[in-house]
């Protein structure tokens, strides 16, 4: 007799149909804490990469249900997930919003390595607070489908490098990887995972597993051996051997096998969404300075910020942990100075990431502020543009506020802060059009409350 799935693990099946029906039964009959401090505005979902297979739906209820006081969406180069992930929110009560990151090339960097490790010239970019997806047959959508393009190309030639070195583990990219994605537009973490499959399959005992791998990674069998017991250490060192600098695929970057930066933030203004500097940790030579990367990015567009904090502090060495925290508060600091919001998450894109960050605790309190302003700016942001026409970066509030951005995020900021918006209130909000909605919500900021 088939046993009925739970609707936590309902949430994550590939059919839509499915997910949907799990958010209501899960809002019908589980109740959820009231939201806490904490926020995490960087979920990658399965549309991308997440290490526990989450979907957008199982993000926004587990974000919901675990006390989260906000949450965003980011996959890599789709924005498959949005129409569910915001869906979710209002079904959940949720402030949510939804983002996208990618790689881009930036010239003015191209003989340096900035966030990407072991590729010159190649940045993390984010968009922030997609409120819908381009219509059809529209510039954007071009864009957007070129930027899916582009990674599957870069995907396909990775495989045909690396499978020479690989013997019986070599995959197929179409049969063995595209499918683990339910968008179809699997990362290079997919990849990995495909071989890591392949491997065991082809070898089909441990011993001769740990004996295949060791030859690639010209380490002891008996450390390999052990290495298999950790499925997240294992693929990580499969992802060095093969994929990173030094590795059997690795193929130094151009500005033809990744997007131009300043054509993603054209793109991304298009969307009327905020183009978003993405930081590491400030030890390379193009963080190095942090107040010269963030005035490159704002010149080209960029309106606002992006930080996983764990890469900042969470160390055991003394001197490293010293040294990440002061590069923490150096850019935090250059974004403060210029009005800059900061978005923060933890990706959850491998095994051992925190569900979110502990903005109570002594790395993060000093900037508790910073990022509770920065997740209501753009939830602010996504509220406005979806159902009010009133974008962060578009020509309304460009009239609005000029260049006294400190206005704009206040005005931003208080919309986020409303309550989390719910499915009836949406409604209400498309029935009346976007100049009456635009009128509530500046009524309900200045109640604080709708």
């Amino acid at each position: 007799m088939q046993t009925q799935q739970s609707p936590e693990l309902s949430l994550d099946s590939f059919d839509p149909a499915i997910r949907r029906n799990a958010v209501a039964a899960l809002v019908a009959s589980t109740p959820c804490p009231e939201p806490g401090p904490n926020v995490n505005m960087h979920f990658h979902s399965f549309f991308s990469y997440n290490a526990k297979g989450w979907s957008p739906s199982r993000i926004a209820w587990e974000a919901r249900h675990g006390g989260l006081y906000a949450a965003g969406l980011c996959d890599f180069d789709v924005l498959d997930g949005l129409e569910e992930f915001l869906d979710a929110g209002l079904a959940l009560g949720l402030r949510a919003t939804v983002n996208l990151e990618t790689r881009a090339y930036l010239r003015e960097f191209a003989a340096v390595e900035i966030n990407s490790p072991g590729e010159p010239g190649v940045t993390y970019i984010m968009g922030g607070g997609f409120t819908r997806v381009s219509a059809p047959g529209t510039a954007p959508a071009a864009l957007l489908g070129r930027l899916r393009e582009q990674a599957a190309a870069r995907n396909r030639a990775l495989v045909a490098r690396v499978n020479p070195h690989v013997g019986t583990a070599a995959v197929d990219y179409e049969r063995d990887v595209v499918p683990l994605s339910p968008g179809l537009c699997p990362t290079e973490r997919h990849i990995v995972r495909a071989y890591a499959a392949k491997s065991r399959a082809a070898c089909g005992t441990e011993a001769a597993l740990a004996a295949f791998w060791a030859a690639l990674f010209g380490k002891p069998v008996d450390e390999v051996r052990a290495l298999l017991a950790n499925t997240s250490a294992f693929e990580e060192r499969i992802r060095a051997r093969l994929v990173k600098q030094g590795g059997f695929g690795y193929e130094p970057p151009t500005d033809k096998t990744f997007p131009l930066v300043d054509d993603f933030v054209a793109w991304v203004l298009a969307c009327e969404a905020l183009p978003m500097v993405t930081w590491l940790d400030g030890t390379s030579k193009g963080e190095a300075d942090a107040a010269a990367m963030i005035a490159c990015l704002q010149a080209k567009g960029a309106a606002a910020a992006n930080i996983v904090p764990d890469r900042n502090w969470n160390y055991k060495d003394p001197a490293v942990r010293a040294l990440k925290t002061a590069k923490l508060k150096e850019f935090v600091e250059a974004c403060d100075r210029v009005d800059l919001p900061i978005n923060i998450g933890t990706e959850m894109n491998r095994d051992g990431l925190p569900f979110a960050d502990d903005l109570a605790g002594e790395a993060l309190a000093p900037y508790r502020e910073t990022f509770t302003r920065g997740a209501q700016v753009m939830v602010g942001h996504s509220i406005l543009g979806r159902y009010a026409g009133f974008s962060y970066v578009g020509a309304a509030a460009r009239s609005e506020f000029g260049r006294d951005t400190k206005a704009k995020n206040r005005f931003f900021a208080a919309v986020g802060a409303l309550p989390p918006l719910t499915r009836d209130r949406a409604k209400q909000f498309v029935q009346a059009g976007s100049a009456r909605t635009l009128d509530t919500i500046r009524r309900a900021v200045k109640m604080g409350a709708w």
